[in-house]
């Protein structure tokens, strides 16, 4: 994902251990080079991350996280229940919070242009669903359900 003023990439880099299927860290390149900086650190070898998007300004980083319990990838996981949620990085402070969780998780965050709303994916019974969330009042709607 390009940041705004196109001087900056974030992009996932993949980690695997024994299994392909791995796990993520979101990481911040320049245009002109360089190892790059850490801004998350994977929560282990099994459980993904991913997907980064950018708030307008910079300051925001969102991105979809693994957090079902148990450590490690597991193929008979409930997909009604929270397997993804989107995590926030206030890139200014440093803090991390979990900012949309809910049954049928949240996946593929996109900030719209106007850094006003927050565009993702859900399962809802057996449909994925398009949703967009005001960033600053909080309700989500279904934009696309089919």
């Amino acid at each position: 994902m390009w940041s705004a003023d196109g001087m900056y990439l974030v992009g996932r880099k993949h980690y695997r251990n024994t299994r392909s299927l791995g796990a993520g860290e979101m990481w911040l390149w320049h245009v002109g080079g360089g190892g790059g900086l850490q801004l998350t650190k994977r929560r282990n070898w099994e459980q993904n991350a991913g997907e980064p998007g950018l708030s307008r300004d910079g300051r925001y980083l969102y991105y979809s996280e693994d957090v079902s319990s148990g450590g490690n990838f597991q193929y008979n996981r409930d997909p009604y229940g929270v397997i993804y949620v989107v995590q926030r990085l206030d890139r200014e402070t440093g803090r991390r919070e979990t900012f949309l969780s809910a049954p049928g998780g949240s996946l593929r965050p996109q900030p719209s242009p106007d850094g006003e709303r927050l565009a993702f994916i859900r399962r809802v019974g057996t449909t994925t669903v398009v949703m967009v969330h005001d960033i600053a009042t909080g309700p989500g709607r279904t934009l696309w359900h089919g």
